[in-house]
């Protein structure tokens, strides 16, 4: 039973590649944070499958009449009851409570779970509006889960000696989803990609994610700015920034946000693929999916001194120090629009060779295995074996 803060429809990220490939394996239930509503308390569900059709991922969404976010302390009480009857319902038992944000730590306890894991992949604390009692609650996480995940080596460093077993388990990339040799000329994502960006004028700079307080708005206005024949395409949902305050050019291109099948196919259509991230708090820890996925797509790079992605990917990606200002990266793009065929040649190969490193199925099987050597050895026993019958049964 999983306790996520991003909903599994908002975008395609670490856990719903971990965990729809874990649920070819054990039976996975997503739990979302709440959804306010005026009638009783109730839970939707429904039944997820991963980009390529991996095993299905029940999600369940509580609706409150509690006007609180989250899922805040005035939830729990609700939340407990509503997960309780469900797990009753279907005659279940909770082998694994699995978090991804520390303020469920109550919930995921109140199920009586045989072990707890924490999967890291941000520094929550440092977002904005991120609630008071996270650290404490984190704290107390990192001391009782069995193991701890963390999204790169940056987190890895920072949670090392908070828990016995801590391991560093990068973010991966399903390779063949971003190729180009995979894109389908006749396919709904081309014809959407060729909708949205087919008449907007080449070279194109592009960036796909979450638009928020991570990003630089100032240096994607500055790249704009730099040389208005440059296209720059921005594909993301905006949350916790006011849209009004994005930079609006006539060569800035704000698409909104877009869905996983489409993204190899917008991708396509860069010249050069960017991550223009602020040098903040909310980025000291952050080792983005989108490198990898970037790379596989064989394009080109730039990105500022995020530390991760120095460290993972430093010899393939442009890193622009903009400490003194936006003329690096904008040079960088410059470079890397004007390689030669020989050096972009080069460059893919080594892009190429670091994505052959990280694959999303790897990860999974390695969990799968961590799991099993973790948990309590009857734990284990009991769920290796309903997973073979369920492999079995399919």
């Amino acid at each position: 039973m999983v306790f996520c803060h991003l909903r599994w429809r908002f975008v395609f990220q670490r856990p719903q590649h971990l965990l729809s490939r874990l649920a070819s394996r054990w039976r996975v239930i997503v739990v979302e944070e709440p959804v306010r509503c005026d009638g009783p308390a109730c839970l939707e569900s429904r039944l997820e499958h991963g980009a390529d059709g991996e095993a299905g991922v029940q999600v369940l969404v509580p609706r409150t009449a509690v006007d609180a976010g989250g899922f805040h302390d005035d939830q729990l009480a609700v939340l407990q009851g509503l997960s309780q009857a469900h797990l009753q319902a279907e005659s279940l038992q909770v082998d694994v409570a699995w978090l991804y944000k520390p303020m469920a730590l109550p919930l995921a306890k109140a199920v009586r779970p045989g072990a707890l894991v924490y999967d890291c992949m941000d520094e929550l604390a440092a977002f904005q509006n991120a609630p008071r009692q996270l650290r404490q609650r984190e704290s107390a996480l990192m001391k009782e889960a069995a193991f701890v995940l963390t999204g790169g080596p940056s987190l890895y460093e920072s949670r090392r000696y908070a828990n016995p077993q801590v391991v560093c388990l990068p973010s991966a990339v399903d390779a063949a989803h971003f190729s180009p040799a995979g894109l389908d000329p006749q396919s709904e994502g081309q014809a959407a990609a060729r909708a949205l960006q087919g008449s907007l004028p080449q070279p194109r700079l592009g960036f796909f994610g979450v638009i928020d307080e991570r990003l630089d708005v100032a240096l994607v206005a500055a790249v704009a700015d730099a040389n208005p024949d440059r296209t720059v395409v921005m594909a993301g949902t905006v949350v916790k920034i006011d849209p009004a305050t994005l930079p609006q050019r006539a060569n800035i291109h704000w698409i909104g946000m877009q869905p996983y099948e489409r993204l190899q196919y917008l991708l396509a259509g860069w010249d050069v693929a960017l991550m223009p991230f602020a040098l903040n708090e909310s980025t000291r820890f952050i080792s983005p999916t989108k490198t990898l996925e970037y790379m596989a797509g064989e394009k080109p790079v730039v990105s500022t001194p995020v530390r991760d992605v120095v460290a993972l990917y430093g010899e393939a990606v442009a890193v622009a120090d903009v400490s003194r200002g936006p003329q690096p990266f904008i040079a960088a793009c410059e470079e890397l629009l004007n390689e030669s065929p020989e050096k972009r040649h080069r460059r893919a190969t080594t892009m190429l060779g670091l994505v052959s490193q990280h694959a999303w199925s790897r990860s999974a099987e390695a969990l799968y295995k961590l799991l099993l050597q973790t948990l309590p050895p009857a734990l284990a026993d009991s769920t290796e074996v309903r997973a073979h019958a369920a492999a079995g049964a399919d």
